[in-house]
């Protein structure tokens, strides 16, 4: 499978920047993925959960509060206002769900996407 490059930024610098197969962007229409020569496009990011699958095939989440992503044929960028890896070999699974969940609800958006957002962590969550 073709790789894409994927970064995700926040004002408190880079929080990925690396190889990808493929991302699932939680879209301010709806959640949508993105795979390598996706054509271009810019989008507002909503309330949600990033997840991209790595080179490893590994699974991982970053729940944001609000942005914007950029993609082209071989890059994603996203420029979040906060974010917080929730799952990943190199974090503490039960601190990472708590801050997510805290950066989840302290969003302006609607409460039902507070509450999508929410469920899909704690989901994350039991996975592991």
């Amino acid at each position: 499978m073709e790789l894409m490059k994927l970064e995700i930024i926040t004002p408190n610098g880079v929080i990925f920047d690396g190889e990808v197969k493929q991302v699932n962007l939680p879209g301010s229409e709806g959640e949508f993925g993105v795979l390598a020569g996706h054509a271009t496009l810019v989008s507002l990011l909503d309330t949600g959960v990033i997840v991209y699958e790595r080179a490893d095939s590994k699974e991982v989440a970053v729940a944001i509060n609000s942005g914007y992503v950029k993609v082209d044929e071989v890059k994603t960028t996203c420029i979040v206002d906060g974010a917080v890896a929730i799952s990943g070999e190199d974090s503490d699974l039960a601190k990472a769900l708590e801050a997510a969940k805290e950066l989840l609800k302290s969003t302006e958006a609607s409460s039902t996407a507070i509450a999508s957002a929410v469920s899909k962590v704690e989901q994350i969550g039991k996975s592991f």
